[in-house]
Formats: structure tokens, sequence, C-alpha cells
């Protein structure tokens, strides 16, 4: 199959940019086939080529992350593999399924602990505690006298998270809050220098307002909200189930918010299932 790529041209007229990231090359191989498949092109050996150079483009993309990203300390890695390794059962009425997946991970932790040592962060807020990795990775950054207050409401997740907060040497800098996320955010008085969201999805927005409302955000606090790409269903991608559309249908909602808000700024990161780092706008 012999294919030539056309830019489309922009709105001025101009030739629209070529993809340079490797998920926006994979794209392209794809579209590429797809349209030739359209045009009734036979599967030949360059179709394949296009689709291989795509899965690799894709399949490769995390472990290389991973691997150029510093490594967990050893406290993490122990927590990952009891994580990944628990069994959860089923959830009881009302209550979510719990999943190892719901784990932050080490290259989004990293990140984190990047960006506590950044802003100078002494007082941190998570919302959405789960086994307690990313407040761990969190305390490990933080200096002597930082506090981590960590919100979960699934009493199943807080005690895998007490024993690990108990385990480690930075556990100590770590308070958890058990109970619903936003009871415990009412209990609360001083500001944070830096949020973490990672909670149900559908309290994000509740979340976010609360803390703005309610000055619980230090001057310059910056906070992280997990999941804004949401597998992609938040863009447009066909949902795998009625909860994964119903999670998209939320979290596209809640970007939309946080983007036609004036008083906020904003970037969305494609760190592992989408990061959006907010503040408060600086007037002048």
């Amino acid at each position: 199959m012999t294919s030539t790529v056309h830019r489309p041209a922009g709105g001025d007229g101009s030739q629209a940019l070529r993809p340079v990231t490797p998920v926006g090359i994979a794209a392209q191989e794809v579209a590429l086939v797809l349209d030739g498949l359209d045009a009734g092109v036979p599967v030949d050996d360059e179709v394949l080529d296009r689709l291989r150079r795509a899965h690799t483009l894709l399949a490769g993309l995390d472990p290389y992350v991973a691997a150029s990203t510093s490594p967990e300390s050893a406290q993490l890695a122990e927590l990952a593999r009891a994580t990944a390794g628990h069994r959860w059962g089923e959830h009881p009425p009302g209550a979510a399924q719990l999943e190892p997946e719901m784990v932050s991970g080490h290259v989004e932790a990293a990140l984190l602990q990047l960006l506590v040592r950044l802003s100078g962060a002494r007082r941190v807020l998570e919302i959405g505690t789960f086994t307690g990795y990313a407040a761990l990775a969190v305390a490990e950054a933080l200096p002597a006298d930082g506090v981590v207050v960590t919100c979960e409401a699934d009493p199943r997740a807080a005690a895998v998270a007490r024993e690990a907060f108990g385990r480690s040497d930075d556990g100590g800098r770590v308070e958890l809050l058990e109970g619903p996320a936003l009871a415990s955010l009412e209990r609360l008085e001083e500001p944070f220098d830096l949020v973490f969201i990672d909670a149900d999805k559908e309290g994000y927005t509740a979340y976010l307002d609360l803390l703005l409302e309610r000055g619980l955000l230090a001057d310059g606090a910056l906070v992280a909200v997990d999941n804004t790409l949401m597998q992609g269903v938040a863009y447009g991608a066909p949902p795998r189930s009625e909860r994964e559309e119903e999670q998209g249908r939320v979290i596209a909602a809640f970007n939309e918010r946080v983007a036609s808000d004036p008083s906020l700024v904003q970037v969305v990161l494609p760190v592992r299932d989408g990061l959006t780092l907010l503040q408060r706008r600086v007037d002048g």
C-alpha cells in the first residue's frame, strides 16, 4: 500500500504541523492504514509495517518513561507489590470496586515528589488515599516538619494504607482521615501548599470548589488532579463499559469547568491517565 501523508491546511491556509510525539505518530500511522482499508487497499507488508510501528510507539512508551524516571524507594516498591497482590474481593453495597490499578504508580508519584521539592511545600493534602502509595511518596519528599493529610472513604483501603504508613520510615508525616472526603475537608482549617485529588470522579468538582471557597489553598498553592483523560473517553474514545462512559462524561465536565474558570490557570499533562496541574491566577 503506497500512502502519501497529506498535511491538512490550517485555518489560515498554512500546512498543519506533522506529528512529532510518539502518540501522534502512532495515530497517524493507524489513520493511514484505516484510509487504505476504507479505500479497499489490500492488507500488505506496508500496512502491517505501519501497524507494527504504531504498536511499538504505543506499547513501549510507558515502560520507557518508567525506566527513564528516578527509581522508587524500596518502601514504595514493596507497597506497590503489596497492592498488586492484595485480594480485594467483592465490594460492599454502595462501595466502589477496588482494583490494584488504582495505585498512583512510580512515574506519577515521582512527579509529585518533584513538585513538592520545587514548590517548597510543607503541608500537602491528598483526597483519595487508596493504599497510600502517593501519600508515602510525598512524605518522602517533604522536609522534616512537613505533613501529608490524606482522606480515604473506603475502610478496606484505609486499613491497608495504615499498615503501610506504620511500616514506613516516613509514615509518621502522614495523617489519615477516614470517612467521606467532603466531611473531612469541612473539618480542616489550615491551608495547604499542594493538593492531590485522586478520588471518586463524581466528586472532583465539589472537592475543587470547596478548596477554593474555604480558603484551604495557600498563596501559590498547586492542585494536581488525576485521571483527567479518563482512558480517552473524556475526549471521545469509545467507552468499554457504562461505568467508563459515565466517568468519561463526568471528567469531561470537570475539565470544561476548570478551563472556563478565568480565576484559574491550568495545564493537562499526558502522564499516566492524565494529570491536570492548576493554580489560582495571579493578576498582573
